[in-house]
């Protein structure tokens, strides 16, 4: 049996990651007492609380047990990908949240943005206490194009739960470029996680280059195509109270922000196979 670890929870990460599970289940609790609205953004916002208390506590019991040496997979890359999705996974439930559902007179609703907010710090401190330890992290989640993968994905989320009505063939191309793309990044970081990318038979690094360049050249027709075909003929009504026109927005918008990711992924990239001598 493998002698349990205290030190995992004396240590200013593992304090960290116990103040986050008490503020996630605090948040949650908070708004699951309130009420159920039929949204998908409030979905997202009680998925996101729930899901980063209970990963965070899995962390933690698997430290504390010394049980995550045993698992056959790169650990420190889970613990650096799932503390950067956390984070930007809070501060997107942050501001949604008090955007469509809190009132001025809604003090639990007040209080759980509150909290929220604070758990949004936590899991920063957790990335910057995380990427501090000098020798510790190696893997390519940890680096930066491992983190734009993360960061990919994550805005590739906010799309997905943005979608509603899709109509013709321009917009269906736009969801299978989201699809396409979100599918590639969450293979990247799978991979990555159980060390398969060694069985990749080409260059990583460069079949990923060539990926990110063929990426950023689908969300620029993404960028022009879906606002393009949203809002044609198609005025935003007068009594649109978070309709769907309001998520095409976000949609329109958030694609902006992955196809600028990607450029930023892309022009890192290159600069590390071209340019940086080995």
């Amino acid at each position: 049996m493998d002698p349990l670890n205290t030190r995992s929870l004396t240590m200013p990460v593992g304090i960290v990651r116990m103040v986050e599970v008490v503020l996630t289940c605090v948040v949650f609790s908070l708004v699951a007492s309130v009420e159920y609205i039929d949204s998908s953004y409030w979905a997202w916002c009680m998925f996101t609380w729930c899901f980063c208390c209970f990963i965070t506590l899995f962390i933690l019991i698997m430290e504390f047990t010394s049980l995550h040496v045993r698992v056959p997979i790169s650990w420190d890359d889970f613990t650096t990908a799932f503390a950067m999705l956390a984070t930007l996974m809070i501060l997107a439930a942050s501001i949604i949240y008090p955007t469509f559902f809190v009132c001025s007179s809604c003090s639990r609703q007040i209080a759980a943005t509150v909290i929220s907010c604070l758990c949004f710090i936590a899991y920063t401190m957790e990335v910057g206490l995380t990427r501090a330890r000098p020798g510790e992290i190696s893997g390519f989640l940890s680096t930066v194009p491992g983190l734009m993968k993360v960061l990919e994905a994550f805005v590739a989320c906010i799309i997905f739960i943005s979608l509603e009505k899709v109509n013709g063939a321009a917009l269906e191309w736009c969801v299978a470029v989201y699809s396409l793309c979100f599918i590639f990044a969450l293979l990247i970081i799978i991979l990555t996680i159980c060390r398969l990318l060694a069985l990749c038979p080409f260059p990583f690094d460069k079949v990923l280059t060539g990926y990110n360049v063929l990426a950023v050249i689908m969300y620029m027709t993404v960028v022009v195509l879906w606002p393009l075909y949203s809002f044609r003929d198609n005025p935003r009504p007068s009594n649109c109270n978070q309709c769907y026109w309001d998520k095409q927005v976000v949609v329109s918008f958030m694609s902006c922000v992955n196809l600028i990711v990607y450029i930023v992924d892309t022009c890192y990239s290159i600069h590390l196979v071209f340019i940086t001598p080995a």
